[in-house]
């Protein structure tokens, strides 16, 4: 088993913590980069090594922030603590912070308290999130199932003309008829009725075929229907035709389901809670904060 150098915890935190940064709008101060293993030297010429660090310069003075990162399955100690303070005792300016997974013994609160040391806990999400304080189960997954219902499409159409009134017609010849519907989309051909005022386009008819055949199965099929007084017309109305009724070619479609699953714990990059007061920040990996 490998051993836990403590390294990756230190690279969690510091990803935690410039989420924060980013997101609490700090970064116009100047362009904070947090940085790990950070060695400072203190007023004795020692240099110190801090697992966790930023700075930021505003208003000509420079803030300096460090934290100390334990990788601990148990609480922290008081004596942990104490190493910290005298760590930093002779590097002044510096805002202190004590990150760890678990949790304080009561002593390590106290003394971190008297010298203004933030306790932080810093981990990965885990169910806890998805759960209310009475225990309500919290949506954690959502799953969309899509249903994509298509109507019939029609693959061929033929209207029966009426063709004693063709004949009739003197401006009206098969030229003329052909290049205004063969070059027509179907939602540019509309059948109208003059007697009901009813009038639909080819399109359109697709769609009611859904209620002219109750019974419509899934596959090809054909369908015929008789009119009365109607006429097949260009979308602009310049040529018709009267027409007795039509046939037509079909497919129908059964419809397709897709299925997407939405889970915000994979979104979910970690939770930073304040010890001492117990709220708690739950940090995106897009960035967002709630």
């Amino acid at each position: 088993m490998a051993k836990n150098t403590g390294k990756a915890y230190e690279e969690f935190v510091r990803t935690i913590q410039q989420s924060l940064i980013t997101a609490e709008g700090m970064s116009h101060l100047k362009n904070i980069e947090v940085e790990t293993n950070k060695k400072l030297t203190d007023r004795n010429g020692i240099e110190r090594q801090f697992d966790v660090y930023w700075e930021f310069d505003l208003g000509g003075y420079v803030y300096k922030t460090v934290i100390e990162c334990k990788d601990y399955a148990s609480s922290i100690t008081v004596e942990k603590i104490d190493a910290f303070i005298g760590k930093t005792a002779d590097i002044p300016g510096l805002r202190l912070i004590y990150a760890t997974k678990t949790g304080y013994q009561s002593g390590a609160s106290i003394k971190a308290e008297q010298h203004k040391i933030d306790l932080l806990i810093v981990r990965e999400a885990d169910e806890r999130e998805w759960t209310a304080e009475d225990g309500t189960p919290l949506i954690k997954t959502i799953q969309l199932n899509i249903v994509a219902l298509t109507s019939p499409r029609i693959t061929s159409f033929a209207p029966n003309v009426d063709t004693d009134w063709l004949e009739k017609q003197k401006d009206l010849n098969a030229d003329i008829i052909n290049h205004a519907f063969t070059s027509s989309l179907n939602n540019e051909i509309f059948i109208s009725n003059e007697s009901t005022g009813h009038k639909f386009s080819l399109f359109d008819l697709s769609h009611l075929l859904l209620k002219k055949i109750p019974d419509i199965q899934y596959g090809k099929g054909t369908f015929s229907e008789e009119l009365d007084n109607s006429y097949l017309e260009t979308k602009a109305g310049d040529i018709k035709i009267k027409i007795k009724g039509y046939k037509l070619d079909y497919e129908y479609h059964a419809p397709i389901t897709t299925s997407s699953v939405i889970d915000y714990s994979k979104d979910l990059l970690g939770i930073v809670e304040k010890y001492n007061t117990g709220t708690k920040q739950m940090i995106f990996k897009d960035g967002k904060i709630k």
